[in-house]
């Protein structure tokens, strides 16, 4: 049988520090709905390493669900849930409600519509004291936070003119306006960001 486990070395990469974050700024139970988790190696490595959470893990690309559903039956974990399809634009949700919500490196690699129907699905599903975790590159203040990430958006932009690094500002205002407050703001390693809102 074909293995359909794709493996993204980034995704290896960056797990260490973002799950510092995540043990820090999740709720102690519940459950995370995680947007676009790609390949699903992130749903993996964190519903293992957070066993009192239940983790959904949800992707609009079907070869990408396959490889999320492969990936949680190697992992063989109780609290790992197959995945789902879900297009944050496109309503219904097929989960209705949220302790938390995760997703890594989708927004700018997106329409902004994508980013908008995040933060409104956010604001739906959160109740008081929700968290909403963004992680990726942003810009701040109205411009790149390094070189690279500048050329990365050029990059970006280049490929489609729709994606784009997003404004960090930009985002907090259409979180506030869903309900969400952008509470914290960490520096990752690669010149990227973990954004946390709270309901």
């Amino acid at each position: 049988m074909t293995d359909a486990r794709k493996d993204y070395p980034a995704t290896s990469r960056n797990r260490e520090p973002i799950l510092e974050v995540l043990r820090r700024v999740l709720p102690q139970q519940g459950l995370v709905l995680e947007i676009a988790a790609g390949t699903g190696q992130h749903a993996a490595f964190f519903a293992s390493a957070l066993p009192q959470l239940s983790w959904q893990p949800t992707d609009p690309d079907p070869e990408l669900r396959a490889s999320i559903d492969a990936w949680r039956a190697e992992a063989a974990l109780d609290n790992l849930l197959p995945a789902l399809d879900l297009k944050t634009t496109t309503l219904p949700w097929p989960v209705a409600e949220a302790d938390a919500i995760y997703c890594a490196n989708m927004i700018h690699i997106a329409p902004w519509s994508a980013a908008q129907g995040l933060l409104q699905g956010a604001g739906r599903l959160l109740g008081p004291g929700g968290v909403l975790v963004l992680y990726g590159p942003f810009h701040r203040d109205g411009g790149p936070t390094s070189e690279s990430n500048a050329r990365f958006d050029a990059s970006l932009r280049g490929r489609d003119s729709s994606w784009g690094v997003r404004h960090l500002e930009e985002v907090a205002e259409v979180a506030r306006e869903n309900g969400l407050e952008l509470d914290e703001v960490v520096g990752m390693p690669a010149n990227n960001l973990s954004v946390i809102f709270r309901r």
